[in-house]
């Protein structure tokens, strides 16, 4: 699967590494130190129905700042990232639409892709679709069960399809893999079991099927149904992934492992994030990543921002509006990663009113006075202090606005400052 087309990034002289960031599963801020000069990275992709909202966006974009700021210090960046292209809420928004589930995702991933775009994301260097690795999810869940950690739970006969007998779906054993690993259960997403046994039902799993060893065991595979897709199992029989594994297969295949960051929004963190990193340390033994990083929700107006609710805010529909997509990404960064927040129209305003201000400043004749930010270099200082301390956005975008009140750079120097702004935080000033 082919990604968006990357934004041309400047390069920069290099500063020294200095990250922390906020670390879920150990629940504190932690340093964050790339190995042998190379940060990576595994963030979780869109399952292709209703790309792009501003909680996707909001995701991309503060990851997008931790690409940009490894650059920044000269390392280098492998960044993998996947499609869900085929799951149930895929196939069940394309009955509801009456289009077809390949379609439906087709047409939602290139929009996806025209956003990120849009948005000046850095593209990453893997971009596959889970169907794409059907094949290496069958030989991962078929080891998994060679290891004692899959098991099979037969399928209702009404489920099966015609002329066929016979179905098992496979389920992960977390009592297997907690006693082969040091993966315990809720060490990757820190809820303890009562949290954990509210949230999968509403996040994908099943907890009352019958014949699992513990309700919260994830689905790794599941047997070919009536009217679903299907592709070949190999020894697991026909059927399609379950959605965790698709994550852990991708990262072991092109990431080193462990890989430096695992990231997504923080409804991942349970059950994606905890069964993902399960998958894989139970399949060699080796934790999946160092850091578990998940960005907060966004709301609408004080509400929670929903499928089933209709009140999605949409990027393209913000574009086609003649939104200057700069404004979004702005309005985004001005949010810190980690927190929940409610988007409104003033968001937009108020990323207006500061490029504005910050283009005013560029034209300007430089100043004579001094301050911290004086020059272009200095600028690149600030912006990355501010980035190291938890990747800290809205800190960042506060030092531009304290550059464009009382440090300006003019003349010669406003080439340099367009590109420390541009390859540092992703926006293009004019």
């Amino acid at each position: 699967m082919k990604p968006w087309t990357s934004p041309a990034v400047p390069t920069l002289p290099p500063l020294p590494e200095a990250l922390q960031l906020h670390d879920t599963a150990g629940g504190a801020a932690v340093d964050v130190v790339a190995r042998d000069g190379i940060g990576s990275l595994y963030v979780c992709g869109i399952t292709p129905y209703d790309a792009t909202h501003l909680g996707h966006a909001n995701t991309y974009v503060q990851f997008d700042l931790l690409v940009r700021y490894w650059r920044a210090c000269g390392l280098d960046v492998r960044y993998v990232q996947n499609v869900t292209d085929i799951d149930d809420p895929l196939l069940e928004r394309a009955r509801d639409t009456g289009v077809d589930w390949q379609a439906l995702a087709e047409e939602q991933t290139e929009l996806f892709r025209t956003d990120m775009e849009a948005l000046d994301v850095v593209a990453p260097d893997v971009y596959l679709g889970a169907v794409e690795s059907i094949p290496d999810v069958v030989a991962d869940v078929e080891s998994l069960v060679a290891l004692g950690v899959g098991y099979p739970v037969v399928v209702p006969a009404e489920e099966l399809p015609a002329g066929v007998d016979h179905g098992e779906d496979v389920y992960f054993d977390i009592a297997a893999a907690e006693a082969r690993t040091d993966w315990r259960l809720g060490s990757i997403g820190a809820y303890d079991r009562a949290t954990m046994e509210q949230l999968f039902p509403t996040r994908g799993g099943d907890p009352q099927r019958a014949g699992k060893r513990d309700p919260l065991d994830p689905l790794l595979w599941r047997a070919r149904r009536r009217d679903e897709p299907w592709w070949e199992g190999g020894s697991l029989g026909d059927g399609r992934p379950g959605w965790h594994i698709e994550c852990s297969v991708i990262a072991r295949r092109h990431l080193p492992a462990p890989f430096t960051v695992q990231g997504g929004g923080s409804d991942l963190r349970f059950p994606h994030h905890e069964f993902s990193a399960a998958h894989a340390t139970a399949a060699d033994g080796v934790p999946l990543a160092e850091t578990y990083v998940h960005t907060g929700m966004v709301g609408l107006d004080g509400e929670k921002m929903s499928k089933s609710r209709g009140n999605l805010v949409l990027v393209s529909k913000l574009r086609e509006r003649g939104v200057d997509q700069r404004l979004i990404r702005i309005a985004l960064l001005g949010q810190h990663w980690r927190h929940d927040w409610s988007w409104t129209e003033e968001h937009l305003e108020q990323a207006r009113a500061r490029l504005t201000r910050w283009e005013e400043a560029l034209r300007r004749a430089p100043a004579v006075h001094e301050g911290p930010a004086d020059t272009a270099e200095d600028l690149q200082y600030a912006l990355h202090a501010a980035l190291s301390l938890n990747l800290n956005g809205p800190a960042a975008l506060d030092q531009l606005d304290q550059w464009a009140a009382g440090h300006i750079a003019g003349g010669t120097g406003q080439d340099r400052v367009r590109a420390v702004v541009e390859s540092m935080l992703g926006i293009r000033l004019g």
